[in-house]
């Protein structure tokens, strides 16, 4: 039987590069469906059309406008078939709309995995026992966001005062992370986790809804098998717009995906 993130994810070839998809009231979040997912609904369709090249290297998405739960399709264009990569386009639509537009090379990551040349260190979370589980979030908090039951997310006990009134003032969420039955990730699946933990404007006093303009994802491994380890990170909100850096590590102990995602301040 599927996991839930497979079976929520997946695209049903409907002819000429297009794919219908039925996104999943599972993965809302405040306004809309939650971007991560989109993307790895897109790319569950990208990697459908090139079928020797199964990961996604390098995703950068436009969010057009808001998803919401119900009937869509991707529209898949090949733009480069190369040897060992191509480049591929895909825009999400649904009800007429665009909701998502997308460019991405797509490759096999296992080619060339054993050179790893990095100076990157992993965070340090306490063990998974002592962070606080998502689970615990306050109901207001899981009503506007059911997608936070698509995942055992363990955050950083100095990192969710938000959740009780209390931001501890710095622009930085940490958590470990699963998805709910026990799937275990893989490279598309990652493109979900990059979108995955809370704005961290939670944490300087902007809780709220906040849209995302463009994100750019790159998956550089496969993951191990366990939890991961996912830290989201801003330095700069200026013109009503923060930027979000997110690092993954997995249990390996491997920086296995990295993003940049520019978005809109909570409104008020």
């Amino acid at each position: 039987m599927p996991s839930v993130f497979d079976r929520t994810t997946a695209v049903t070839p409907d002819g000429d590069g297009r794919y219908a998809a039925e996104l999943d009231a599972g993965w809302v979040v405040g306004g809309g469906v939650n971007g991560g997912y989109l993307l790895a609904v897109a790319g569950n369709a990208l990697r459908a059309a090139l079928p020797d090249k199964p990961d996604p290297l390098v995703v950068s998405a436009y969010f057009l406008s808001a998803a919401t739960p119900g009937p869509a399709t991707v529209d898949v264009t090949v733009r480069r078939a190369g040897g060992s990569t191509s480049t591929v386009a895909a825009d999400l639509r649904q009800d007429g709309h665009d909701r998502i537009t997308v460019l991405a090379t797509y490759g096999d990551l296992d080619r060339g995995a054993d050179d790893v040349r990095t100076t990157a260190r992993p965070f340090v979370l306490p063990p998974v026992e002592d962070c606080v589980p998502s689970s615990m979030a306050p109901p207001e908090v899981r009503r506007i966001a059911p997608l936070m039951g698509r995942f055992d997310m363990r955050f950083h006990p100095d990192q969710v005062g938000w959740a009780v009134g209390q931001p501890s003032g710095e622009a930085v969420m940490s958590a470990w992370f699963k998805l709910e039955d026990g799937r275990e990730p893989d490279p598309v699946s990652l493109l979900m986790v990059l979108d995955s933990l809370p704005p961290v404007t939670f944490n300087i006093g902007g809780p709220g809804w906040a849209p995302t303009l463009e994100l750019t994802a790159h998956v550089r491994a496969k993951p191990a098998p366990g939890w991961l380890r996912v830290r989201h990170e801003s330095r700069n909100v200026a013109g009503g717009m923060f930027e979000e850096d997110c690092e993954v590590w997995d249990s390996a102990g491997r920086l296995v995906a990295q993003s940049r995602q520019l978005a809109l301040l909570p409104r008020p």
